[in-house]
């Protein structure tokens, strides 16, 4: 599939809103995701990510506002066909079968096979070699493709989805959470194979709740609170620490401070811990 030129717009969503009955749990959400750059949704547990997620996948149908997909307003009705028009998501469980060697998962659900009627068969081998050479191009050396899926460490395995939604023809990818469970060098991986994806020209939609994650890859930063958007920034517009304030509530963070420093021993660690949390230059929250 031949990406667009990078800046180009694939996804755009325009006062976008979600409501389950009377529970409304998105509300006016506007974004564009373009072509080559990486658009980060962050927001704390209950901010509306994985709804405004589910929206760009097709799980589930926006209740009010528009979405575009290459100028075109659509109503996604299911995965299947945001992945036709090149919306991939991986998700943070990732859907693999841990006991099955790497490269079966890897064409999970779109097995390519020869021969035909009973003589019908996997096309192992060329499994095999698409597996490891499309790895290699995301920058993943692996020792073997058939070793099972589950001896890989957090990190390998996002980085084979990712991998995988790539060579599957994902123009958009949307990752939900990649990094929540991994440790620092993990993360740090992933980090990587999301900076190659841009590289390839993909668009990335990084979901998470870690702004040390999100800037030094993301282009823009779209940040949620309680189902609204806190706004939209290019990274341009937004230091990394305003960035945090922003998303952790700095109103909250100052209130918390100045109760921890009223109630702190001089010179105790919790006194240090206020100083942080109320301090509004750099080296603060």
């Amino acid at each position: 599939m031949t990406l667009p030129a990078s800046g180009t717009p694939i996804l755009e969503a325009t006062e976008i809103g979600k409501n389950y009955g009377g529970i409304v749990a998105l509300r006016d959400v506007t974004t564009t995701v373009r072509a080559g750059e990486v658009t980060c949704v962050l927001g704390d547990n209950g901010a509306g990510k994985s709804t405004f997620i589910k929206i760009l996948s097709g799980a589930h149908r926006h209740t009010s506002g528009e979405l575009r997909v290459d100028g075109a307003v659509r109503r996604l009705a299911s995965p299947r066909e945001a992945l036709d028009l090149g919306i991939a998501t991986v998700y943070q469980d990732l859907a693999v079968v841990p006991l099955m060697p790497i490269w079966r998962n890897f064409f999970l659900g779109s097995e390519p096979s020869r021969g035909k009627g009973p003589l019908r068969r996997l096309d192992v081998p060329f499994m095999r070699r698409t597996t490891h050479a499309e790895l290699l191009k995301m920058g993943i050396a692996l020792r073997d493709v058939d070793q099972p899926v589950g001896t890989l460490s957090g990190g390998e395995r996002q980085s084979v989805a990712i991998a995988r939604a790539v060579y599957l023809g994902a123009r958009v990818l949307i990752l939900d959470e990649p990094t929540a469970a991994l440790g620092v060098k993990q993360a740090g991986v992933v980090l990587r194979y999301i900076v190659a994806a841009r590289e390839r020209g993909l668009a990335v939609v990084f979901i998470t709740h870690n702004p040390h994650h999100a800037y030094p890859v993301g282009d823009r930063f779209l940040v949620l609170n309680r189902g609204r958007s806190m706004g939209e920034y290019a990274k341009a517009e937004i230091t990394r620490d305003e960035l945090t304030r922003l998303m952790a509530g700095g109103a909250e963070l100052e209130q918390l401070g100045h109760e921890l420093e009223h109630a702190a021993p001089p010179g105790s660690a919790t006194e240090r811990i206020a100083e942080q949390l109320t301090d509004p230059s750099p080296g603060g929250a």
